[in-house]
């Protein structure tokens, strides 16, 4: 990779650091911490983009000659947010909300070059059709997959996918929390070319 800047993910999560090892191997990752809750009058597209550029944005004096990389993920039901359920029973609450609609996921991805200030967000839109599941599906999956730190309640790079009848969407990162097809043009834009 071609890059005098040193990359930054402004993120604690497992899942996003996995994925931003798809493409570059040297990383720093620091945690964020903001207050994620909406605005008044505030959409969720415009919730995830704000809260990416804020989480990326809020290590910029830690962290001053980097490119900070900062993502966030809403998750909509209709007009009900669907967060991390925290806990098997809000997991299986969730869950069963979702049986038989649709989930939209809004994944925004914000680099920031903490020297210069600039700053690119973009945004991903996911679509994903949840399968009509059963109460015993819905306590077999939770019981196995544990995904109580995942928002809406499913890992579709696990066992989540079973539940799961159609994803509608450009990249099947951004549903597990970075968009990387999104992430490698901003950082093409930047300067940074990964391959």
């Amino acid at each position: 990779m071609k890059n005098q800047h040193k990359l930054v993910l402004a993120s604690s999560s497992p899942f996003r650091k996995e994925l931003l090892k798809k493409l570059v191997s040297d990383f720093d990752a620091a945690s964020p911490d903001i207050d994620e809750s909406f605005k008044p009058n505030e959409s969720p597209f415009q919730l995830s983009k704000r809260l990416a550029y804020e989480k990326a944005n809020t290590l910029s004096s830690q962290f001053p000659h980097h490119l900070i990389i900062g993502s966030d993920q809403v998750a909509m039901l209709d007009d009900k947010q669907l967060t991390k359920p925290g806990s098997h029973e809000n997991c299986v609450h969730q869950l069963s909300l979702s049986s038989g609609k649709v989930i939209t996921f809004y994944t925004s991805i914000c680099v920031l070059n903490s020297q210069t200030g600039e700053s690119i967000v973009e945004l991903d839109v996911c679509h994903v059709h949840m399968k009509h599941l059963s109460l015993e599906q819905i306590e077999t999956y939770a019981s196995l997959d544990k995904p109580y730190n995942c928002a809406a309640a499913f890992k579709s790079e696990g066992l989540g996918i079973a539940l799961v009848a159609k994803i509608d969407g450009e990249d099947p990162n951004a549903l597990v929390g970075l968009p990387l097809i999104k992430l490698t043009n901003i950082l093409s834009e930047m300067g940074v070319e990964i391959l």
